[in-house]
């Protein structure tokens, strides 16, 4: 539960220094010195502070009128800054203090720049809540969030019938990082965006999409104000931006994009069944195999970035000691806990190598075919689909992916219900060139199969209903 205020001019000021708490502090001075003509601006405020067990983590969202530069064609707008992912108090009441060397609680803050309408004489309360919303899944899940990452938010984020659904993060372009006595405070601004144009970031990456945005005027300009009532995309604004920036930016540059979850399955098909009752599917059998917590663990690994470490792709190593090298800022040393991650060794589920296989995809899922080999295989990448409906996992690896079990001599691969793919940049080309249809605008007709005799390779793209039988 929120509720708006406007802090005492003291509240801000340096007579109360003794008292008032460092971290919140240094924030405000940041916001003094963009805001001189705004000592006690609205603010949004928690009635329950977090650390009293209410269930809003940020104890404060301040709320700036901000008159945008008119030289450069930036617009009026409200600029929104929120208090509470940081430090702002050193006492270990919400985060654990290390210290002044490294980041201070998370180590940011969020912003949110909004378009002022002409009408508006006070700012709109919506974004505080959804600012709320994603600080609840930080504190949730330990995961911080880094400039170019991307939010599917899958709904408009007032609330309206507006197309920005989804979000981008960026460093705000005006609010500096802070050195505080618990350590350092970055500002990472969120940015509505289009379906579309989350898609773009998701396919390419999210820092060439935020450029795109800054170039075009109407979708946020240099300094990435969100307008809900933007009704065109940037593709819509300028048909070349797809194919001149973002095709062209996969095919150099590679996707960013390093799994998702799927409908899908596989079928070893090294040794056809006896009979109709014997199935080798993955997900049945008197014994279901399942993904051991430590084989879960790097598959969602997986799934949230692919890892460039040393300029080559690594996938993780199953570790419930991993350090997450990408992630600095995260709290969390693994995605599992080390008691869950502790309870099937990895070494007692034996790696099988298979001669033949069969992958089933449906249409969402082989639609992506596509760009896992071209953005993520040609570039020395690996490309993860995870099953939503069980266990099953398939990761397509290149020969430069470092740290996989499908070697060069056995390049299909099981570790329980999970296979790695290993494909040579020959077969990528061959199998890009059958593919070609799956990125058609026409709507195949299904079930549709391809296959690859020579590496005893088959890929059948099925009905979704294909996947909802227990076979599958």
């Amino acid at each position: 539960m929120d509720d708006i205020m406007r802090p005492s001019s003291g509240a801000s000021g340096l007579g109360l220094a003794s008292v008032f708490p460092p971290g919140l502090q240094a924030i405000y001075g940041e916001c003094r010195r963009l805001y001189q003509d705004q000592p006690n601006p609205l603010q949004v405020t928690a009635i329950v502070k977090y650390w009293l067990g209410g269930p809003d983590p940020l104890d404060y969202i301040s709320m700036y009128r901000n008159l945008g530069c008119p030289a450069q064609e930036i617009q009026e707008h409200w600029h929104y800054v929120s208090f509470g992912l940081s430090d702002l108090y050193g006492d270990n009441r919400v985060h654990e203090f290390t210290g002044p060397d490294g980041p201070s609680g998370f180590g940011f803050e969020l912003t949110f720049r909004l378009k002022r309408e002409p009408d508006e004489t006070a700012p709109p309360t919506w974004p505080a809540e959804l600012m709320q919303g994603l600080a609840r899944y930080v504190f949730q899940s330990e995961n911080t969030f880094c400039s170019g990452d991307h939010i599917s938010w899958h709904s408009p984020l007032d609330n309206s019938e507006s197309r920005i659904q989804h979000m981008l993060l960026t460093e705000d372009p005006q609010l500096q990082p802070v050195q505080t006595p618990f350590g350092l405070v970055t500002f990472l601004q969120i940015v509505g965006v289009c379906t579309e144009e989350l898609q773009a970031a998701q396919q390419w990456n999210g820092q060439g999409v935020l450029d795109l945005l800054r170039s075009v005027h109407m979708a946020g300009g240099p300094w990435l104000i969100t307008d809900m009532r933007r009704g065109e995309t940037i593709f819509d604004i300028d048909p070349h931006l797809q194919q001149e920036r973002v095709d062209k930016g996969i095919e150099s540059e590679g996707s960013n994009l390093s799994g998702v979850s799927a409908k899908c399955a596989w079928d070893d098909l090294s040794h056809p069944p006896e009979d109709e009752d014997d199935s080798r599917s993955i997900c049945i059998g008197s014994q279901p195999r399942r993904l051991s917590d430590k084989d879960t663990e790097q598959i969602r690994e997986a799934l949230r970035r692919g890892l460039e470490l040393n300029g080559k792709a690594v996938l993780p190593p199953i570790s419930s000691q991993r350090q997450n090298h990408d992630r600095p800022q995260s709290r969390k040393n693994s995605l599992e806990s080390e008691s869950s991650t502790a309870i099937v060794p990895h070494e007692l589920v034996r790696t099988r190598q298979l001669e033949s296989v069969h992958l089933k995809f449906n249409q969402e899922s082989g639609t992506l075919l596509p760009l896992c080999l071209r953005g993520r295989l040609l570039h020395g990448r690996h490309f993860t689909y995870k099953s939503i409906t069980g266990d099953t996992a398939i990761t397509f690896v290149s020969m430069g992916v470092e740290g996989a079990f499908a070697t060069e001599e056995h390049p299909y691969a099981a570790h329980g219900p999970w296979l790695q793919v290993l494909l040579t940049e020959e077969l990528v080309e061959q199998m890009l060139d059958d593919l070609q249809d799956l990125t058609a605008r026409e709507e195949p007709i299904l079930p549709k199969e391809y296959s690859w005799p020579d590496k005893k390779l088959k890929i059948s793209i099925l009905p979704d209903g294909a996947f909802d039988s227990p076979l599958q």
